[in-house]
């Protein structure tokens, strides 16, 4: 892969700390995966030891669609390595840079870049899902259902002409399914910071909000494609209830697809992240390392 790591950051090797501690040691870089614009986009690599081939995570962050990087959800992507996964964090561009399909073109480049260098990296490219949370789990949503939309896959990847960014799986965390009826809380509610990420990302009318939302995409018999899906939230979420989740679920189940649901009483968004050891987060991170390993072991 030659300067591909030539941004290489140094790690220490060690093993993971959290709820599957202890099972496996492993690595951790950052990588340049793909160069736009004058500017390089990272990745953070955990890589388990040993030969692998390993299963394998696209992270995708949350942030409102406007905040964050590579090192949110750093927790989980430490416990699914040290489970034997093999994740890769992506940077992409945020709204402030550009809006809505400026990320979803760096995610799906992302993934093929990684399906491109499975082999070389412990993996294949029939074992690499996807798995993000909050806006990041809409945007997995998106990425997987939409893997071949022209928008989404518009940004070239010469070493990898022929490989698409088809997922094994996608797992969607406390996501944020319903954008403009999250937009109408936040105006609800005065979330200024909120509203403002809304119309950055997606402009102040409802045509985008609802043209990216993957329940609707899925009721207006778009083309899809549909590999195994999970989301989880907690039933105290803020943003997406129970019934919209499960109204996904069954969309999903509709269209010829797998989806399991899973709600975790009194939890709210982004719990995994903010209590990675409570007794629903561990439960939470058993049901997605049993997900990726099922689909992709």
């Amino acid at each position: 892969m030659g300067e591909v790591f030539a941004k290489d950051a140094a790690f220490a090797a060690a093993p993971g700390e959290g709820a599957t501690a202890g099972k496996h040691e492993f690595k951790v870089r950052d990588l340049v995966y793909q160069r736009h614009g004058g500017k390089e986009r990272l990745g953070r690599l955990y890589r388990p030891a040993g030969t692998g081939p390993f299963p394998a995570v696209v992270q995708i962050h949350g942030g409102a669609w406007n905040n964050k990087d590579r090192t949110d959800g750093q927790n989980t992507a430490l416990d699914l390595c040290n489970a034997g996964i093999l994740v890769l964090s992506l940077d992409f561009r945020n709204a402030p840079e550009a809006p809505y399909p400026a990320s979803l073109q760096d995610i799906n480049l992302g993934i093929r870049w990684l399906k491109a260098h499975a082999v070389d990296l412990g993996t294949s490219p029939n074992r690499v899902g996807l798995y993000g949370t909050s806006s990041g789990g809409h945007q997995a949503m998106l990425a997987a259902i939409r893997p071949d939309d022209a928008r989404y896959s518009a940004l070239a990847l010469p070493e990898a002409r022929g490989v698409d960014a088809k997922a094994a799986f996608v797992i969607a965390g406390w996501a944020v399914l319903y954008p403009w009826d999250r937009y109408n809380l936040a105006k609800a509610q005065g979330k200024a910071d909120l509203i403002k990420s809304h119309r950055t990302f997606f402009g102040e009318s409802e045509t985008a909000h609802v043209e990216a939302t993957p329940t609707l995409i899925l009721e207006r018999g778009e083309k899809v494609h549909l590999p195994p899906a999970l989301q989880f939230q907690g039933d105290k979420d803020e943003w997406t209830t129970v019934e919209q989740a499960e109204r996904l679920g069954a969309a999903y189940r509709a269209r010829g697809g797998a989806m399991d649901v899973a709600i975790y009483e009194g939890e709210r968004h982004t719990f995994l992240n903010e209590h990675p050891a409570s007794p629903n987060s561990v439960k939470a991170l058993a049901t997605i390392v049993a997900f990726i390993k099922k689909h992709a072991g």
